[in-house]
């Protein structure tokens, strides 16, 4: 994870409609930049519906969504069109941003260690400062309790 206080590291990633994103686009705004392990999975669903929920009232403290995995974009737009997500995925398969932001790691399940996405997820200040930084997030709270970040 990355140090509350540190310049968020900048990135270009395609979205669900293929369309490029860099965290610069967003200067002026605040950035809820969540990392999820995969597309159309429980823990993901749950997360990214309630972001989806709650879409609206981040929009009215001023703050973007935006989730990444290494998905693919054509994941990413299924994903998208079967839940109805109002709010950007970025897909990033060359898991660079992912480990710029330190959630790439080692994980355990079922006695097996591999390497994989750990759950995180970073409050971007309108200046490109991180101000929140969230490891090891529960999927299904993690969207009330980013709003609640937000003041």
């Amino acid at each position: 994870m990355l140090e509350v206080g540190t310049k968020a590291p900048e990135f270009t990633l395609p979205d669900q409609n293929g369309e490029m994103h860099s965290l610069s686009d967003y200067r002026g705004q605040k950035v809820i930049l969540y990392f999820y392990p995969k597309d159309m999975t429980s823990g993901c669903t749950k997360q990214a519906c309630a972001f989806g929920e709650l879409y609206p009232q981040f929009r009215e403290k001023g703050a973007v969504v935006l989730g990444v995995s290494k998905d693919t974009v054509a994941s990413h737009k299924k994903f998208e069109e079967k839940y109805g997500l109002p709010f950007t995925l970025l897909s990033d398969p060359e898991v660079k941003t992912i480990q710029d932001y330190g959630v790439w790691q080692e994980k355990k399940n079922y006695g097996k260690t591999y390497m994989g996405i750990v759950r995180s997820t970073y409050l971007i200040d309108e200046e490109g400062v991180i101000i929140k930084a969230f490891g090891k997030v529960k999927a299904a709270d993690n969207p009330v309790q980013m709003l609640k970040e937000l003041g």
